[in-house]
């Protein structure tokens, strides 16, 4: 067991490779690791569904005279039609709301949420990783699992969820929760709203990916069994 700079207790072993002794850390429980394959599975779902659908009527104001926002290519899209990519969105958008919760309360119940949880004080680390992530900077040191820009970034995304979740239950039962449609400004910007969500998934997962490219195989193989081998922050 080793306390690490966030205050976070994590289990640690030593093991031999090659004849050499490496440490590793218990980063991902099961229960991590289940949630963000599902929403990883999920999220390609919806976004691909709702494309298809946003192809229906791609205008943000209203029907006459319809001025579309912009066009999608349908080989992007799921569905093949607005009522088949209706089914493949209701379908997948439970799973991706109800994975989210049980994430964001297991994180709160353990408080692992300390590990991934942008707060002012990373401010200052997040352009030193741009600089790195960007190949024109020295790798800052890290003394946690998570640095400053991957905890921005986590943390967006998990407001990114909540944006789209909320707005989508205004666009899925519009006059159940037409309080919640007055407060994103109506139902055609609830639309906007529900887009930008998107938009915000879309700049994410590309930043997403090139973090685990450059943090090598160990990294993403740590969210296949849970143990990271060789983290930085544990020493040698």
């Amino acid at each position: 067991m080793r306390t690490i700079a966030s205050g976070l207790k994590l289990d640690t072993l030593k093991v031999d490779v090659n004849g050499n002794v490496v440490p590793v850390a218990y980063e991902h429980p099961w229960i991590v690791r289940i949630c963000h394959w599902l929403n990883a599975i999920s999220l390609f779902v919806l976004i691909g569904s709702g494309l298809r659908i946003f192809i229906a009527f791609p205008s943000f104001g209203p029907k006459i005279p319809q001025h579309n926002f912009l066009t999608v290519p349908k080989a992007l899209t799921i569905g093949g039609w607005l009522g088949g990519a209706l089914q493949w969105h209701f379908t997948f958008m439970w799973i991706f709301v109800g994975t989210g919760l049980f994430y964001v309360v297991y994180e709160v119940v353990t408080g692992k949420f300390r590990e991934v949880l942008f707060r002012p004080r990373d401010a200052k680390g997040v352009w030193p990783m741009v600089r790195y992530y960007f190949l024109f900077g020295r790798k800052p040191e890290l003394t946690e699992p998570y640095n400053a820009l991957q905890k921005l970034a986590y943390t967006a995304a998990v407001l990114f969820g909540v944006l789209s979740a909320l707005t989508g239950l205004v666009l899925y039962k519009p006059v159940q929760f037409r309080w919640l449609a007055f407060v994103f400004g109506g139902f055609h910007l609830t639309r906007v709203w529900h887009f930008l969500a998107m938009c915000g998934f879309l700049s994410f997962i590309p930043g997403h990916l090139v973090m685990v490219l450059l943090h090598g195989w160990n990294n993403f193989f740590s969210m296949l069994s849970g143990w990271k081998k060789g983290p930085e922050y544990l020493g040698r």
